[in-house]
């Protein structure tokens, strides 16, 4: 991976990193912080559609699709491994397990999307919003954040625009899951109080035990 790293890049909170239909010469591994990617409506309503923590890859579809068909932005400082986007095809000719290792962090995003598109589709309001914390805190825990109780650095405009939800709907949502002891909310985010109790109301059994692979 050192042959092809170009570098490494900053990137202040709320910085776009990536925007949907442009080209991009590059694409990145999170080194540390966190990201969102998103769409947007000709209206300017937006659909977060997951998050990025250390060890995921941002720009993978680019690659693939031409231009990006999302965009994503930093939900706090980051720090971002550079990567040239034309040099893809030699790491897949030429490095199959490293390519193997690309191929599994693209599937396990497919995976995630469909866990995300049965929340949205089948569960209550409350569920939907105790499985998307509860899966962004597993992922977070995966990925050595914080230890065992790590702070979301994400609004509750975050929750409602990943969640479909209008922001009124969404506060009395996350107030229902404060009252039951499960979440606590402060200005720098969620902090996760009750795991196991966000897993059993959400009917989610969690991400499992399986080793990812870091690029």
């Amino acid at each position: 991976m050192s042959a092809f790293k170009r570098g490494e890049l900053a990137v202040d909170k709320g910085a776009t990193i990536l925007v949907e239909g442009s080209h991009s010469a590059h694409l990145y591994t999170v080194l540390s912080g966190w990201a969102f990617r998103y769409k947007l409506l000709p209206d300017g309503r937006r659909q977060i559609l997951n998050y990025s923590m250390p060890g995921d890859l941002i720009g993978l579809q680019g690659s693939v699709m031409g231009e990006m068909q999302h965009s994503v932005e930093a939900l706090s400082p980051m720090l971002l491994c550079v990567f040239e986007r034309d040099q893809l095809q030699e790491l897949y000719r030429n490095h199959p397990g490293l390519a193997y290792d690309i191929t599994w962090i693209a599937s396990r995003e497919e995976r995630m999307l469909d866990e995300n598109l049965l929340s949205i589709g089948r569960r209550t309001a409350l569920e939907r919003a105790a499985y998307l914390i509860a899966f962004i805190a597993s992922r977070a825990r995966s990925a050595g954040l914080n230890g065992k109780t790590p702070r979301i650095p994400i609004t509750q405009q975050h929750i409602a625009d990943t969640l479909g939800l209008s922001l009124v709907h969404t506060n009395k949502t996350i107030r229902k899951l404060m009252d039951r002891k499960l979440v606590l909310w402060r200005d720098g985010g969620c902090e996760v109080i009750d795991h196991d109790g966000l897993k059993k109301l959400a009917r989610w059994e969690g991400l499992g035990e399986e080793r990812r692979p870091l690029i």
